[in-house]
């Protein structure tokens, strides 16, 4: 309906096509379907949820599908797509004007303009931000020519893209000791590392379950909200379907470079007049020689190796999209540039609430959750926002949603099921807590994280069937000290135990 001056009025407007916008569109589509939702995204595709289903209490597997927009409309009549970004947020005067120049009047309003890949130098055209199913199409092209590349993050999209690469040399600069840090620990990395080397399938060779505590600095570590939050618009098959094979006739060829960042990257020209050498791609320790070859970029490692490659692709996380939003509006911004969002999504501002990764959880969470920006917490918060929305606009109270009480993940890595749950890199637990181990190589690993004789997180990667039950082991929080390693035997069926 028109408003004054012809703007647009709705009870509910959401920005965003991503899995938090949409979700949220659904939702409240659904809860009030005579009234008009509106939707602005600045692409013509939106993502939607496809295939869902609840494995067990906190954890969910999804597919994401892009859709045209004209799709949501038809199964939610009451769902208006703008096709246009956001130019500016009033929100004193409730209104939104959008880029093609229409204005919007809103009671109340959620942000799900998710967020954007962080580059490591921005306007470098060598330099590929990848985060979604667009950037990984363009990066395809690019492969196909290509001999070598740099690849620059430690987050799931590095670990899968690096898997998936053939026929390219691959320099992988980590600032971390072990691949896949926002996942993974180091065991879990060196349990998967066979498999970027891997020409067959290795047998599993069983390995005896161990449990250790932490090399006397890693306790300390970084403090927790520093690492790198990865900005999940890909999800786990993201790369189904692409051909990630370079020009090269051999399979994988990996060379990892750990605890550096990049210092300094040079175009060909300024490489040639500084007349340093760069070197060839390692194949063993010792004989590291100087590369003949011109390559039309360098990257400058803080260890200062310089290697030349065709181009960079910078997989080192997100940045939270809040830029339209924030002039003429007082929001309170987290410290990793996300709008800081209370326990109902709320924002700081009236009548605006936010969802996904544009958000930054600034509630006291369970000591067993925590965020990430991923597609299941983008679910989760669309979803749940649009229920703080309709319970705020009838006047009526909402508990926490559940799923908000155990960070819980299902993804793939390396063709292996990998859950991860609770603490499971001991985020935030400081020194004081163990780690218990059982691993077979090639076939599973499992890792758990406990504090005081409770489990606080646990890593399984392969098919252990064990999810449910450290689920709920996490959830209860029992006592679990007189189980002592018992608690990892392959011969004791745990289940029994706690049904």
């Amino acid at each position: 309906m028109a408003g004054p001056g012809g703007a647009a009025r709705a009870r509910f407007a959401v920005v965003g096509g991503g899995i938090a916008g949409v979700t949220c569109a659904e939702q409240l589509a659904a809860e009030f379907p005579s009234e008009d939702i509106f939707l602005m995204t600045a692409s013509p595709v939106i993502k939607a949820v496809t295939n869902f289903k609840q494995v067990s209490k906190t954890l969910e597997e999804f597919d994401v599908e892009e859709q045209p927009s004209s799709l949501l409309e038809k199964r939610y009549p009451n769902i208006r797509v703008t096709q246009s970004g956001v130019k500016q947020l009033k929100s004193d005067e409730h209104k939104i004007y959008t880029e093609d120049g229409k204005e919007y009047i809103y009671e109340k309003l959620c942000l799900c303009a998710g967020a954007k890949p962080k580059l490591i130098v921005e306007g470098n055209p060598y330099v590929l931000g990848i985060r979604d199913t667009d950037s990984a199409q363009a990066f395809q092209k690019n492969l196909a020519q290509a001999e070598r590349i740099v690849v620059v993050g430690n987050g799931g999209i590095a670990l899968e893209l690096v898997y998936e690469i053939q026929g390219c040399e691959v320099i992988w600069a980590i600032k971390d000791k072990a691949i896949g840090n926002t996942f993974f620990d180091a065991g879990a990395a060196e349990f998967l590392l066979p498999k970027l080397t891997a020409e067959s399938r290795e047998t599993p060779i069983e390995c005896k379950r161990t449990k250790y505590t932490l090399e006397g600095s890693e306790g300390k570590g970084r403090p927790t909200g520093t690492s790198d939050k990865l900005g999940s618009a890909l999800g786990p098959d993201w790369h189904e379907g692409l051909h990630l094979k370079g020009t090269k006739e051999f399979s994988h060829k990996v060379h990892i470079e750990i605890l550096c960042e990049v210092k300094k990257i040079y175009l060909q020209q300024e490489f040639i007049q500084l007349q340093r050498t760069s070197l060839t791609f390692p194949k063993g320790e010792k004989n590291i020689e100087a590369d003949e070859v011109l390559w039309p970029v360098y990257v400058e490692l803080t260890n200062g190796k310089i290697y030349g490659c065709n181009f960079i692709v910078s997989a080192t996380g997100v940045v939270p999209n809040v830029e339209p939003f924030l002039d003429g509006n007082n929001f309170a911004v987290g410290e990793d540039g996300g709008l800081k969002v209370d326990k109902h999504m709320h924002t700081s501002l009236p009548d605006v609430y936010a969802a996904g990764d544009i958000c930054t959880a600034a509630w006291e969470p369970s000591p067993v959750w925590h965020q990430m920006r991923l597609w299941t917490q983008a679910r989760q918060m669309g979803w749940y926002a649009a229920k703080c929305m309709a319970a705020d606009a009838l006047g009526e109270s909402i508990d926490m949603d559940f799923s908000f009480e155990l960070f819980a993940h299902i993804t793939k890595f390396f063709n292996y099921k990998v859950v991860v749950l609770g603490k499971y890199n001991a985020q935030g637990l400081g020194s004081d807590h163990e780690l218990m181990l059982r691993c077979t190589k090639g076939h599973e690993y499992v890792k758990v994280v406990m504090q005081n004789g409770r489990m606080m997180g646990a890593v399984l990667i392969g098919e252990t069937d064990l999810e449910e039950t450290f689920e709920n082991l996490i959830l209860n929080q029992m006592d679990l000290s007189a189980y002592g390693e018992d608690l990892l035997n392959p011969d004791i069926d745990i289940e029994d135990y706690f049904d």
